[in-house]
């Protein structure tokens, strides 16, 4: 990975706001995305009100509604069965921003006349958009124009504009025209497949438009699927004196005119009240009758009253979501923005959901993805339930969908849309999207974490369910059990989250997740039938389901295939990943990223190259399948092939880079990740937001830095503070309760602000939280345990094995030497005679390996059997006596597999807790494998241990573990050690503290 140097802020610092000071064209697209304002219904680009012809030429117009698209049918050169039948997309509506403001028959806009002052903010904390410009016309009068824009937060149909203007330094007339234009339409199609639409031209039909009283309205019916929409605005004047008001409805534009008369210094106001109402939530004679009541409504009160309603539901908003980072203005205000909008740009009622983009750009023509459940879900999951369950909701009123789109693929139960709006399949390429079948296992997986972090039993009882049920069915009829393969169950021909590896068999994260989510349906089949046998039997016999389909789930789960390479000791992408050719990294110029726009895909997927996160990501929500030895082979394996051509990838690689002890590279991908919309670092904002990757942002603090597990039952923490910070704090919603999360780097302080008492863990000590009773524990890791190697550290049996080897190498007639043996030093036996072997040229058949293995040990045990206590080694029964009597736990992580034998002989095999079995391993030395199991068997974090070698391979284990390493040797063999002692006399307790302390 190139190493990250962050971009100077392109906007101002400020912890609340996104501030723009000047006008700059070259970036205005940008910026209409970066000011847009939602309310996860409406989205409202960042528009100009004054809709100048620059505008129109250069920027993207654009104000969206969630879930309102149109369809057409997809054109294939060349069709096949089952490929998706219509594309969809979110359609630019009617755009009802417009202001605009004329003096002396010249209109006001930033290339007309003479700018004096500009500056643009929006507030996070009141959700308002505010505009600030001093203007002078070419006539020299000046003007001080505030515009302030709303996009309700209360009530999803609703927005408003206030448009203030200051007469400087004249008395005369200003008119104001306020507008709804209904000549709209998407942008037109590029060769990024990232960027929309299907559509050119206009698709919207306008059927009628009118204009009278204050009022305007455009009532608007789709091409293809047949909406209809009615877009109106009414007026309210709340400062100023109005001297003529006119009224025009021209073909699809409707304005209203007023004309005021000001006095020098005098201010004059004009709300604006926007509805958007649809067909898609009301019947077509409904449409006006709602609209009309709503703006009786809004502009039944001030404008005044609308902020302080959206500044109250802001304030509950960030009592829940807020997270503050002490040490760093531009990640505080990365993270903060980052939330908005989420909460900007997510479905609320049920029906809708989030897109890739939101609801600030045309991007991936506002199609839902898996980016709901896998990034943006945990985050409302544990700061506003409600809107997570509303996003479950969708998924649960789309199964219809689901179950057709299965059948269509000649399967049983449900399969999912990979990438949709109304339920249905959307996604023209089917091999990085209908094989993208974990989708299924990613629905779930968002209602596993959903219900365990909720308990809302009702959900899942008249929702989840069936869901869940269905989409078992699916997983089941895909695939099969592999006699060739011992009757394991295989899934073939899918693609996972790695879109540069498509149509593959056996995809792991595929397989691991469905595994969860077998087991899950199977869970829930039993929790059912045993405690709501009603609702048990009303929805078995609903969907049909059969006492042997549960049982099937339970064995294809147990016998899930997950590829495995033995010599890597790492988890195989697919079954074919390993075999490919890797990617030529070093000769791909950086202007040739991201590889998708610049290589044939036939090209990418011969080579092993990641798009995004595939098994690192499976690393992270599968976390409890795998070891942290396992994590840190994999990690290290996947994340020098990974390109991060997805902004989905930085945020993932974060996650796991802190679990196992990479921090500095942790927080080099956190970096990637928090800014990445306000400093633009993929520099396509313009086309709408990265909202999977915003979430990720906040999953990086909550799951990454404060190492936040949930496994259903327990909440656990594994705090670490990053460099440069003095601390950070957030709050979590977990069963009705509401806690409060406080890392400094000194202590880590849990609250339980509302509830019932509960018992979570830090580290891996419980804690107990009640009201009123703040937790504090300190962020020092106590020295909990101390792991030894046994030859040259407890006892020198070295002399033994060198005796043993040079036996075997003289029956082989084989040179071996002390120097030789030198690299013998912590490495099995097999392992040994490889490297006996391959020095001299030399090669045996496995069969012949293992009996010289054998034949090996057998004269070593002989040799180990003459050994008494006085085998031990200068100093260590001291040092093994104090560190019990100070309430140390102690291990033996050896390769030796006589290492019970020997303590036996030796008489102090009652200090240790536990002896690692070296055939229980994966992998030996340098890999860190062995000192982990230890500290996991001991019950100890790893941070909490020292380890003792006097290997070079041991000591680079240890390192690896994130343990502190003393080495008992030669200083530049075992330079990477904290400390290193040239015998064990040096050995000792306050040796240890003070290297500890250090």
């Amino acid at each position: 990975m190139k190493p990250f140097v962050a971009p100077k802020p392109i906007y101002p610092l400020d912890q609340w706001k996104l501030i723009e000071e000047r006008f700059e064209e070259q970036y205005r697209q940008r910026n209409e995305t970066m000011f847009a304002l939602g309310n996860g219904y409406i989205g409202m680009r960042g528009n100009f009100e004054e809709n100048d012809a620059e505008q129109r030429r250069e920027g993207v117009i654009g104000t969206y509604l969630n879930g309102f698209y149109d369809s057409e049918p997809i054109i294939y050169p060349e069709g096949a069965y089952g490929f998706a039948k219509n594309s969809q997309t979110m359609l630019n509506v009617a755009d009802a921003k417009i202001f605009q403001i004329e003096i002396d028959g010249q209109r006001f806009g930033l290339y007309s006349g003479k700018v004096l002052d500009y500056r643009r903010e929006l507030d996070m904390r009141t959700g308002e958009l505010t505009r600030f410009v001093t203007w002078e016309s070419d006539s020299g009068k000046q003007l001080r124009i505030v515009f302030r824009r709303i996009v309700s937060l209360n009530d999803k149909h609703l927005a408003a504009i206030r448009c203030e203007v200051t007469a400087l330094n004249f008395t005369g007339q200003v008119a104001l025209y306020s507008s709804i234009n209904g000549e709209v339409s998407n942008q037109a199609a590029s060769d990024d497949p990232r960027i929309g639409a299907s559509f050119s031209g206009q698709v919207l039909q306008t059927e009628s438009v009118g204009a009278e009283a204050g009022r305007l309205w455009i009532k608007q019916r789709t091409k293809h699927t047949g909406f209809v929409l009615y877009t109106s605005a009414a007026h309210t004047v709340e400062a100023g004196v109005v001297v003529l008001t006119e009224h025009s409805a021209v073909q699809q534009l409707a304005t209203v005119k007023y004309v005021m008369q000001l006095k020098e210094n005098e201010t004059v106001a004009v709300v604006k009240s926007i509805a958007y109402y649809s067909s898609r939530d009301y019947s077509e004679k409904e449409l006006a009758i709602k609209a009309n009541q709503l703006l009786d409504e809004a502009t039944s009160i001030q404008y005044s009253a609308l902020q302080k309603k959206q500044i109250a539901f802001l304030n509950d908003f960030w009592k829940h979501a807020d997270v503050q980072i002490e040490g760093d203005h531009a990640l505080q205000q990365g993270i903060r923005y980052n939330a908005y909008q989420l909460l900007q740009s997510t479905g609320r009622d049920g029906k809708t959901n989030i897109g890739a983009k939101g609801l600030t750009g045309e991007g991936y023509e506002g199609h839902y993805f898996w980016d709901t459940e896998t990034f943006v879900l945990p985050f409302f999951i544990y700061t506003n339930p409600k809107i997570a369950r509303a996003l479950l909701s969708y998924r649960s009123g789309t199964l219809d969908h689901a179950r057709a789109r299965a059948r269509e693929m000649s399967q049983l139960g449900a399969l999912y849309p990979w990438r949709t709006i109304n339920g249905e399949e959307t996604s023209a390429y089917y091999p990085a999207g209908t094989a993208q079948v974990h989708i299924n296992a990613d629905i779930i997986h968002g209602l596993k974490q959903y219900f365990g972090a909720s308990g809302d039993e009702q959900f899942l009882l008249e929702h989840g369910a069936e869901m869940l049920f269905e989409t078992a069915r699916f997983w089941v009829d895909l695939g099969y059990h592999n006699e060739r393969r011992g009757g394991q169950f295989c899934i073939d021909a899918v693609t996972g989250p790695d879109e540069y590896t498509a149509i593959v068999n056996n995809n792991v994260y595929t397989n691991v997740m469905a595994k969860d989510h077998l087991e899950f349906a199977s869970q829930t089949y039993d929790w059912l039938k045993e405690q709501q046998h009603e609702r048990f039997t009303e929805l078995i016999e609903g969907i049909k389901l059969t006492p042997d389909e549960p049982q099937a789930w339970r064995r294809a789960a147990e016998l899930m295939f997950i590829p495995y390479d033995e010599e890597l000791g790492i988890v195989a992408q697919d079954d074919t990943f390993l075999q490919k050719k890797r990617w030529d990294f070093a000769n791909t110029p950086e202007d040739r990223y991201p590889l998708l726009l610049h290589y044939h895909p036939l090209v990418i997927y011969r080579h092993q190259v990641l798009k995004q996160a595939d098994v690192v990501l499976a690393l992270f929500l599968q976390s409890h399948r795998f070891s942290l030895a396992e994590k840190i082979r994999n990690y290290n394996f996947y994340e020098q092939i990974t390109t991060h051509d997805s902004s989905l990838s930085p945020c993932i690689h974060s996650i796991v880079a802190t679990e196992i002890g990479y921090v500095d590279k942790a927080y080099e991908y956190f970096m990637r990740t928090v800014r990445m919309d306000l400093d633009d670092l993929n520099g396509n904002v313009a086309d709408g937001l990265h909202t999977a990757s915003m979430a990720g942002s906040w999953l990086s603090i909550v799951n990454g830095f404060a190492g936040m597990r949930d496994d259903g039952d327990t909440l656990s923490f594994k705090p670490i503070v990053p460099k440069g910070w003095q601390g950070y704090r957030f709050r979590i919603t977990y069963h009705e309760r509401l806690i409060d999360i406080k890392v400094t780097s000194s202590a880590a302080t849990y609250r339980l602000l509302e509830g019932q008492p509960l018992s979570i863990v830090h580290r891996s000590h419980e804690l107990e939280l009640v009201v009123g009773n703040d937790v504090e524990v300190s962020m020092d890791h106590p020295l909990e345990a101390v792991l030894f190697d046994l030859d040259g550290v407890i006892t020198d049996t070295a002399e033994f094995h060198y005796e043993a080897w040079k036996h075997i190498a003289n029956e082989l007639k084989l040179p071996f030497n002390r120097e030789l043996n030198e690299q013998l030093k912590g490495v099995g036996r097999l392992e040994s005679l490889d490297i006996i072997l391959g020095t001299a040229g030399a090669t045996l058949t496995k069969e012949d390996k293992q009996q010289l293995a054998t034949r090996k040990n057998e004269i070593y045990m002989q040799l180990v059997d003459q050994m008494k206590p006085t085998h031990l080694l200068p100093g260590i029964m001291d040092l093994l006596q104090q560190l019990k009597e100070k309430g140390l736990k102690l291990a033996i992580a050896s390769a030796s597999r006589n290492a019970v034998t020997v303590l036996n002989k030796l008489q102090i095999i009652d200090f240790f807790d536990i002896i690692v079995d070296p055939d229980s391993l994966q992998k030996g030395k340098p890999d860190p494998e062995i000192f982990i199991k230890a500290a996991e068997q001991l019950g100890v974090d790893v941070e909490s241990c020292i380890a003792i070698e006097d290997s070079f391979s041991g000591i680079a284990a240890i390192k690896a573990a994130n343990m502190v390493a003393i080495g008992v040797g030669d200083s530049d063999v075992l330079k990477q050690a904290n400390v290193v002692v040239s015998d064990t006399e040096q050995l000792t307790l306050a040796l240890l503290v003070n290297s500890w302390k250090a």
